[in-house]
């Protein structure tokens, strides 16, 4: 079965912006075009990035509600995480307020997205660190080949606040030139095709923490050849040079990928590969409509 991108929304950085430092910022819309602004004061910044981001996809697809909804951040809501912690320290674990805690649970902006459309449908969010959007998306096409549903609403995405930045940097994650991102995108996938599609995904695949560059392209060929196909086969490949000085690198930023490569005209058949921290890869590949 083909599954379908029929529309995206994307919230990520402004690639006209210089990064700040070795950060990008997403560059955010004017939520009230999307969100009562009676609800935007009590959303924490992800929220509000993934909600409208949510919306703008929904939009575009001129559909009210999908059958499901799925997401993937590794990080989640760190900015409530942030809050809750310095609350934790400052009033030394006593008569803290449980709200920072409740807003910071990785499943919140799939829960408000679903509140916000009253949509009853599967809910469901992956936390896999590299891996968490890649595991979204695969929940969503097993949902559509399994005829659990018709449309499904797959996003990606995670923030950067100055604390979870320094700490990161901290660890080494930037070193090597890399910049900090972040964004949120949606997909809406489908079963059947609409005449306005952007794109067919293939197929995905990842593979954990090879041991050389002779395994990594050993899974590659491995993949392509799933499909009948070589790399003589492929029009583009998509790999993070190619699109991380565009958003930055963060966990989920595979899902910027696969909505530039959606996006592309001129490409009929595109390889995207990922690689989070050279530990996390994953294979897409997505055929123009």
């Amino acid at each position: 079965m083909k599954i379908y991108i029929r529309s995206i929304g994307n919230i990520s950085p402004d690639p006209t912006m210089p990064p700040t430092g070795n950060r990008l910022t997403a560059a955010e819309p004017d939520y009230t075009a999307f969100i009562d602004p009676k609800s935007i004061r009590r959303m924490s910044r992800i929220v509000k990035m993934g909600v409208a981001a949510a919306y703008q996809c929904l939009r575009a697809a001129n559909l009210s509600q999908p059958d499901a909804i799925v997401t993937g951040t590794a990080y989640g809501c760190l900015e409530d995480t942030g809050i809750f912690l310095s609350q934790l320290i400052r009033q030394q674990e006593d008569m803290l307020s449980p709200t920072s805690f409740i807003q910071s649970t990785h499943n919140t902006v799939g829960a408000q997205i679903a509140l916000m459309l009253q949509c009853t449908g599967y809910n469901n969010t992956f936390v896999h660190r590299g891996f968490s959007f890649e595991s979204a998306l695969l929940d969503g096409m097993m949902l559509l080949r399994e005829g659990a549903a018709q449309s499904v609403l797959v996003g990606g995405l995670d923030e950067i606040t100055a604390d979870s930045h320094t700490i990161l940097e901290r660890f080494g994650l930037y070193k090597h030139g890399a910049i900090a991102g972040e964004g949120a995108t949606f997909f809406l996938l489908t079963s059947e095709p609409s005449g306005k599609d952007y794109a067919v995904l293939d197929d995905l695949a990842t593979f954990y923490k090879p041991a050389t560059t002779t395994d990594m392209a050993a899974n590659i060929r491995s993949f392509l050849s799933g499909h009948s196909l070589k790399m003589e086969d492929i029009d583009l490949v998509l790999a993070g040079a190619a699109f991380k000085h565009l958003c930055g690198e963060y966990p989920t930023a595979s899902a910027f990928a696969l909505a530039m490569a959606a996006g592309m005209t001129g490409p009929k058949r595109i390889l995207i590969h990922n690689s989070y921290l050279d530990i996390h890869h994953s294979l897409m590949l997505v055929t123009k409509c």
